[in-house]
């Protein structure tokens, strides 16, 4: 007698808590090994672009927050430079200095959500605990900064909308301090552990090929081998005078490019960032947080593109302005939409629970996919 076997479509999501938002997955499965993981985009879609056409361009900045709700800072900032590069706008010292201290905060934000998440939905509950604790802290900054937690709406087209309140250098500078230590706790507890690397390591493996042909951007593009980095090769804002390390995966646990490199490509990530930061409280110029412009804006006729290394890679904002105070069409790319279109192949044989760990570590963002 011989056992037949059928392959079965299953839906994972578009409500379940391991695709990281309203996500589907339609996955072919033989049992526990899976013929291939479609993803199926669009629950989300809510016409941001569109309404970047009909909002005036100061107007539509609170909408940039929602294109990545966990990295708003970059996007405020990448939508804010691209309508500065159309009107030729000098942006203040000081404001530049604000933008990337705002900036380099939401990267750490953001990858500690990243990694904290990644290890809980392998199955360790404690590390995502940890992350919230320190991400938490960094709220209390960020919300002593511009008044809120999570979409700041704190960048305006020729600067920033506050400055530092008082002491607010010295209470960061004191919580990173802190945040060093406890960050070297946390590897301990997650990046050498046993367990963790097994469900990481080999776990769905980008080659440098696949990542570029894929147009793989940010974390995931560096985890392949790839040494790139918007902020030091296309250089913007003052990042050219800040000295930071690119981090790039080695296959240090198993294969360049696997599930654990991306993983300990954000860890590590922090750590520049938190040397980011120090650069900037220990040079931030007096001045002016905001360039004198006129109530309206016009921008003349012509199209620009921006593009910024937010906390999931390249980040672009295409603008043509037809003249009048609207954008005659915006068009933002993001980098987890990018990052969704290689899943199909890489899962292609996997088992249906690394498929968890491969969207995990991705770090996709619903938001920036469904635009």
């Amino acid at each position: 007698m011989t056992i037949q076997s059928q392959e079965m479509l299953l839906n994972m999501g578009p409500q379940h808590p391991s695709t990281h938002g309203v996500i589907r997955f339609v996955v072919k499965t033989d049992g526990e090994v899976m013929s291939e993981a479609m993803p199926d985009v669009g629950y989300l879609h809510r016409s941001i672009e569109k309404i970047g056409e009909i909002c005036d361009y100061n107007g539509f900045m609170p909408y940039t927050d929602r294109a990545d709700y966990l990295s708003a800072m970059n996007a405020n900032q990448g939508y804010a430079m691209v309508v500065e590069k159309l009107l030729g706008l000098e942006v203040p010292r000081r404001a530049e200095f604000l933008r990337v201290i705002a900036a380099e905060f939401n990267r750490i934000i953001s990858h500690l959500l990243s990694v904290g998440a990644l290890a809980m939905d392998v199955g360790a509950a404690t590390p995502f605990i940890h992350a919230l604790k320190e991400r938490e802290k960094v709220n209390d900054l960020m919300e002593a900064l511009c008044g809120q937690r999570l979409t700041y709406n704190y960048v305006r087209i020729g600067g920033v909308s506050y400055d530092m309140p008082p002491n607010f250098s010295e209470r960061c500078l004191d919580f990173l301090d802190r945040f060093e230590p406890q960050w070297d706790e946390f590897e301990r507890l997650v990046s050498a552990n046993k367990i963790f690397i097994e469900r990481l390591s080999k776990v769905g493996t980008i080659s440098r090929e696949d990542a570029i042909a894929y147009n793989l951007v940010g974390p995931n593009l560096r985890a392949s081998g790839v040494d790139y980095d918007l902020r030091r090769d296309i250089p913007y804002s003052i990042y050219p005078e800040l000295d930071f390390k690119v981090i790039v995966g080695h296959g240090e646990q198993g294969e360049v490019g696997d599930s654990f490199d991306r993983y300990i490509v954000r860890v590590r990530e922090i750590r520049e960032s938190i040397k980011i930061l120090r650069q900037c409280f220990s040079r931030i110029p007096e001045g002016d947080i905001l360039a004198k412009m006129p109530k309206v804006l016009k921008p003349p006729v012509g199209e620009a593109y921006v593009r910024t290394e937010s906390s999931r890679g390249d980040m672009g904002y295409y603008l043509i302005s037809d003249g009048s105070a609207k954008a005659f069409r915006l068009r933002i790319r993001t980098g987890s939409f990018t990052g969704m279109a290689i899943i199909q192949k890489i899962s292609q044989g996997m088992m249906i629970a690394d498929l968890v760990t491969l969207i995990a570590s991705l770090d996709v963002v619903a938001p920036e996919i469904d635009r």
